[in-house]
């Protein structure tokens, strides 16, 4: 078995769970690739001294690989992400972070959860992505144009709010005033979308949701539509430019540009563990349901 490893290093929680990893691994015989500023980081902090494999880049992930572990909180698994691309490397997560929606797996039970993958008893939940592109094209844009949790547009440099004209398919939907405007997938649904007061979608509906940040049009409201919808954006407002983001990636694009959202071609396959479903992850850890009478 050859796993990918990725990750990023939290002085408080990290190291036991970098070293518990690496024990089972090299116990188990399982090859290891680490990406190369992340071995760096946990040689100079001397977890491990060993010399491994590393990667630096998604054109070193091919077909010989069984799986990307990543080590963090769920902002580590989005830029893993970027790592995998259209490769269909599955991703796991191990919680170093804080909540670790995404990133499933605890320091407590991660011998547990790592003989279950190398004996392959999970499951893959595929994860959709959106595209995104400008007009005028903008560089930023051109190497890694894809979210796997939103796509959001907010004002920059300015108080004021902005004007996002929204079409879906072509036809006309809105014009929303608003601080800024989030286009998620059912993966992000628990993100930024929920706190600007978004439904959750289970990752497996084939839906996206456009949710309004502060919007100053008391009728508008979180809409969820079918994921094959193709959404175009034009944005304007006071000031020259406005802000986009893709997941934690953030670029500035000038008023009036027009940008296209769509969903990707290729999936993103996130390990499963028995047991750590979804909906499991929402009572735990969004404490869904909580109520004395329960």
């Amino acid at each position: 078995m050859k796993i990918a490893i990725y990750g990023q290093y939290y002085q408080n929680s990290t190291e036991p769970i970098i070293k518990d990893i690496f024990v089972f691994f090299n116990r188990n015989n399982i090859e290891i690739v680490i990406e190369s500023k992340f071995l760096a980081l946990i040689q100079e902090k001397k977890i491990i001294e060993k010399e491994y494999k590393t990667f630096s880049s998604h054109s070193e992930l091919d077909a010989s690989f069984d799986m990307l572990l990543s080590i963090g909180g769920d902002g580590t698994i989005l830029r893993a992400a970027t790592l995998v691309r259209n490769s269909g490397i599955p991703i796991l997560g191990i919680n170093a972070g804080r909540l670790g929606f995404l990133a499933t797996v605890q320091k407590e039970n991660i011998d547990k959860f790592l003989q279950i993958v190398i004996d392959k008893k999970y499951t893959l939940s595929k994860r959709t992505l959106l595209s995104l592109t400008s007009t005028p094209e903008n560089e930023a844009l051109n190497d890694i144009n894809f979210a796997m949790n939103e796509v959001s547009v907010s004002r920059k440099d300015t108080t004021s709010m902005i004007t996002i004209e929204t079409y879906l398919n072509g036809e006309i939907l809105n014009s929303y005033w608003a601080d800024g405007l989030i286009i998620s997938t059912p993966t992000g649904s628990t993100g930024y979308s929920l706190s600007c007061g978004g439904p959750i979608l289970t990752p497996d509906v084939k839906s996206l949701v456009i949710t309004p940040i502060a919007p100053h049009n008391l009728n508008a409201r979180p809409l969820v539509i079918p994921d094959e919808t193709e959404i175009m954006l034009k944005v304007s407002g006071r000031e020259e430019n406005y802000l986009v983001s893709l997941d934690s990636r953030i670029t500035s694009i000038a008023n009036e540009s027009v940008l296209t959202i769509k969903k990707t071609p290729f999936q993103i396959n996130m390990v499963e563990i028995p047991n750590e479903t979804f909906l499991k992850t929402l009572r735990s850890k969004l404490l869904w349901g909580e109520d004395k009478r329960n």
